[in-house]
């Protein structure tokens, strides 16, 4: 999955979790509190999985662009 994948993933499930976890206080219902939460803490891992991803491949980037810098 692409880091943009992962982002739109993670935004999407963190924004269903917290709608989720509205749901389940306004309705007392525990079980979707808790699903709600855990479905949030997953959408931040997937951004930040997205993040990651981005992150190596501006360093790949950098480090060829040195590399090729220093062929010259």
């Amino acid at each position: 999955m692409g880091s943009t994948t992962d982002k739109i993933k993670g935004n999407a499930n963190e924004a269903i979790g917290k709608a989720k976890q509205g749901i389940g206080e306004a309705t007392g219902s525990e079980r979707l509190q808790g699903e709600g939460a855990v479905q949030e803490v997953k959408g931040k891992g997937q951004k930040a999985m997205g993040d990651a991803k981005d992150a190596a491949k501006e360093a790949m980037d950098r480090a060829a662009a040195a590399a090729r810098r220093a062929a010259e």
